[in-house]
């Protein structure tokens, strides 16, 4: 009978891991989906996720220690976590809690389950740091769009912005295609009749600080490659990333 019961209660994932979304189940419970630094996307069974102390533990952007286990095949993990580094306290500025709600539920809805993206965790994790030590509206929106960039090429739909398409120089690039997602030089766009449909490619996207309007055409360039693989058959994800945008 012992041995019956450790199996029951199998040990399959212990991580860090950043918590992503959760989703009401039975009285008390919750699902909740994770970001975890060695086995990517992971759901599991959380008892007691919606009492006062667990809501805590469990708020969107928190660092948590995770343990994962399964009673058998095929069934939904339960999950046990201690909060390593709280994000709580976003959720009382309007703007990083648009922010922190977006990054969160477009994580959470687009990954594949079980697939690692160390890159992803970093990055997220450093911009949620960014936003609890208060980082200034363009700097926000700028690290939103790089993170939508990460995320586009980690799902197999990443844009090519180190060389242009028509083979112009790599130091002019300033558009990128909104078909083929590939970059174009100001110089070998100049005067042609397509490119008033490029997409400008701001060079704040890569140097980390920008203007407003910067921070505004490199959000406008990722959510045109979002909606086109992603947010077209997701309007309520749309909406999320509409208030986060206006952040």
């Amino acid at each position: 009978m012992a041995n019956m019961v450790e199996k029951r209660s199998e040990l399959i994932s212990e991580d860090e891991a950043l918590v992503l979304t959760a989703l009401p189940h039975g009285e008390h419970g919750a699902v909740v989906r994770f970001l975890c630094r060695q086995s990517g996307l992971r759901a599991g069974y959380v008892a007691g996720a919606r009492g006062k102390r667990m809501r805590a533990t469990l708020h969107p952007g928190n660092r948590v220690a995770l343990r994962l286990r399964v009673r058998s095949e095929g069934q939904l993990p339960t999950a046990s976590a201690e909060v390593a580094e709280s994000r709580a306290l976003l959720a009382y500025t309007p703007g990083p809690a648009a922010v922190l709600m977006w990054l969160t539920e477009l994580t959470a809805a687009v990954l594949a389950e079980a697939v690692p993206h160390p890159r992803l965790v970093d990055t997220l994790d450093t911009i949620l740091a960014g936003l609890s030590a208060g980082m200034d509206g363009s700097t926000m929106r700028l690290a939103v769009a790089r993170y939508e960039l990460l995320l586009l090429q980690e799902s197999g739909f990443g844009l090519d912005l180190e060389s242009c398409a028509l083979g112009g120089r790599a130091d002019d690039l300033a558009f990128v295609s909104p078909n083929s997602g590939r970059a174009v030089s100001r110089a070998m766009a100049a005067g042609q009749p397509w490119a008033p449909r490029l997409l400008p490619l701001p060079a704040a996207l890569f140097s980390g600080e920008g203007s407003p309007a910067d921070a505004a055409d490199a959000l406008r360039l990722t959510g045109h490659f979002l909606e086109l693989h992603w947010l077209h058959q997701r309007p309520a994800l749309r909406a999320i990333r509409e208030r986060a945008a206006r952040a």
